[in-house]
């Protein structure tokens, strides 16, 4: 049974013991297959790559609840009555 890499680049689980920043590096800012009996393990990406995943996953929860508000009943108020 073949499973896809759902990455552009891949590395053997040997080559990451040897030397990982060599292995995140492969990926050129992209995810990177770790492969154990030629089969993905897991993906390693880089930092920047992680953070801009998690911005995006937070930006699609906060449409989703702007979304759920739109059409709510609003109450004006002013920052004297705070």
């Amino acid at each position: 049974m073949s499973e896809s890499i759902l990455a552009d680049s891949s590395v053997s689980i040997s080559e990451l013991k040897k030397n990982p920043m060599a292995a995140v590096s492969s990926g050129e800012g992209f995810s990177v297959a770790v492969l154990n009996h030629n089969k993905p393990e897991f993906y390693c990406i880089p930092a920047e790559a992680w953070e801009l995943i998690l911005d995006r996953i937070e930006d699609a929860e906060l449409a989703s609840i702007a979304n759920s508000r739109m059409g709510v009943e609003t109450v004006e108020l002013s920052l004297d009555d705070l």
